[in-house]
């Protein structure tokens, strides 16, 4: 399995946002605090706008925002809004996946667990991210 760095990058962003939504943060400032290398960052966040997950606001005050409530923002969304499908082999999605002769059982094996894991991923909101965080950092 392989967990995209945009994937990682872009929920950590999102968990960072959903933080403090009293006022816009920057992508330097996500990217500081996170360890993130800025340049990639920022066209993560892109992605992350286009797919409606996150808001700019331009200006001195500008920054991000997120687009709906944390609660409303699955990780589901996020993997799917910078990387497309959930799980690919060599690139490609899984629907069509078809192999001949003693191999012809793996492709529902690979098919399971991309359900498996939209199941996952689908369950974990950026809310109960930052909850979770909050329960470590309190301990």
């Amino acid at each position: 399995m392989h967990i995209s760095a945009k994937a990682d990058y872009a929920a950590r962003a999102l968990v960072e946002l959903a933080c403090d939504t009293s006022r816009p943060l920057t992508c330097e400032a996500i990217a500081a605090s996170q360890g993130i290398p800025f340049r990639f960052l920022k066209s993560v966040v892109g992605e992350l706008r286009r797919a409606g997950l996150v808001r700019s606001q331009r200006g001195c005050e500008g920054g991000y925002w997120l687009g709906r409530a944390a609660e409303e923002i699955t990780l589901l969304d996020v993997v799917r809004a910078v990387d497309g499908e959930v799980i690919t082999l060599r690139g490609e999605p899984l629907t069509d996946l078809d192999y001949p002769g003693p191999a012809q059982a793996l492709p529902s094996v690979w098919r399971s667990v991309e359900e498996h894991a939209v199941e996952i991923l689908s369950g974990m909101t950026v809310a109960r991210l930052v909850r979770s965080g909050d329960r470590v950092a309190t301990a």
